[in-house]
């Protein structure tokens, strides 16, 4: 690839192994891929930097089509997004039909699958055709979080693509070099638990370091009464909404650049529900991945207190709060009501 080729793969970070070989993949593309790495790692961005590729081979990142592609609006490059908790049958039906569609302008287009380890058994059963013999015209390009069972057989028809978790260096060296100062870069990094998309958002939210401590000073601030829990509780539950806020004015200029687009060109295939869809599980991911960060701080001074304190006399309760806690974060996934976890939680835990 040549040096201007290279500012395509700009957005992919600290991916070296996966970017060599998607270049050299380019110059004689198979039919389909699967990149598989953490939520955050950049793989995403290195799905429409490929997609650009295979588009304009020159790989010009200035060019026309590179633009579109890297903006998601290229017609030749489709990303298809799940409506619901997981990729259905419609959607997988939705997708046989656009790959057997003509591209719009160019000799190939590009299929990009997001977040495919939530398929559901059916919807792989009716995609595994398409995507081990597509039309010569359809390349996939196939993201997942990780290969559970359901997508094993798809699996096995795509040359895979591994992508690494990122380290709290990788996010902060690169939080660095678009403009965050140090300190709030690192603070940003350890938050984001190696995922790049909500370290962007953290080094935006001047909030996260007295939000972190908030959250560890609960041991200290329990004093045994429901009174002091509902107080703790509603402080929480207002830092959650505080820490949305950067992620907030991000949506808010997605639907600024769709209205625009939607004036110039119509309603029609504006992508208006699908925005609203990804916007909703953004939202509710952010803030459980923040609750389950703050938990963590919670977590983490027990464990100090029985470091530092070998002689504590109460050893078993701190163990029991931190086994609570960590059960507490695991519940998180299945879309518990914030309040309620939290007031179970801390009517449990011992005061320091």
């Amino acid at each position: 690839m040549s040096a201007t080729g290279g500012d395509l793969w700009a957005g992919v970070v600290a991916q070296d192994a996966a970017v060599a070989q998607l270049a050299q993949s380019a110059a004689d593309p198979r039919h389909a891929y699967l990149f598989v790495g953490p939520a955050g790692c950049t793989k995403d961005e290195a799905a429409r930097a490929f997609a650009a590729v295979l588009i304009d081979p020159s790989g010009d990142a200035s060019g026309r089509d590179a633009r579109l592609v890297l903006a998601g609006e290229h017609p030749d490059v489709v990303e298809v997004r799940r409506t619901g908790a997981s990729i259905d049958v419609d959607t997988a039906r939705s997708i046989v039909v656009r790959a057997s569609r003509t591209p719009s302008e160019g000799a190939r287009q590009v299929l990009i699958l997001h977040e495919f380890h939530l398929l559901a058994p059916a919807a792989a059963a009716t995609l595994l055709k398409v995507v081990e013999e597509p039309p010569p015209s359809t390349v996939f390009v196939i993201l997942a979080d990780q290969t559970p069972p359901e997508l094993t057989t798809i699996a096995s028809r795509c040359v895979r693509v591994p992508f690494r978790t990122l380290d709290d260096d990788d996010v902060a060296t690169a939080l660095m070099a678009a403009g965050v100062s140090p300190q709030r870069a690192a603070e940003a990094a350890e938050g984001a638990g190696g995922d790049m998309d909500r370290a962007r958002v953290l080094a935006d939210d001047p909030a996260l370091a007295a939000r972190r401590q908030g959250f560890a000073d609960i041991p200290r601030r329990l004093d045994g009464t429901g009174a002091m829990v509902m107080r703790l509780v509603d402080e929480l539950i207002a830092a959650l909404d505080q820490a949305a806020a950067p992620l907030a004015v991000r949506h808010e200029a997605e639907v600024a650049e769709l209205e625009a687009r939607v004036a110039a060109l119509g309603e029609r295939g504006s992508g208006r529900k699908a925005l609203e869809d990804r916007h909703k599980r953004e939202l509710r991911r952010y803030r459980t991945d923040e609750l389950r960060a703050g938990l963590v701080a919670t977590a983490r001074t027990y464990r100090d207190v029985l470091v530092q304190q070998h002689g504590t006399r109460r050893p078993d309760a701190f163990i029991q709060a931190v086994a609570r806690i960590h059960q507490t974060m695991r519940h998180l996934d299945r879309n518990v009501n914030e309040t309620l976890a939290l007031q179970a939680l801390l009517y449990e835990l011992p005061a320091l």
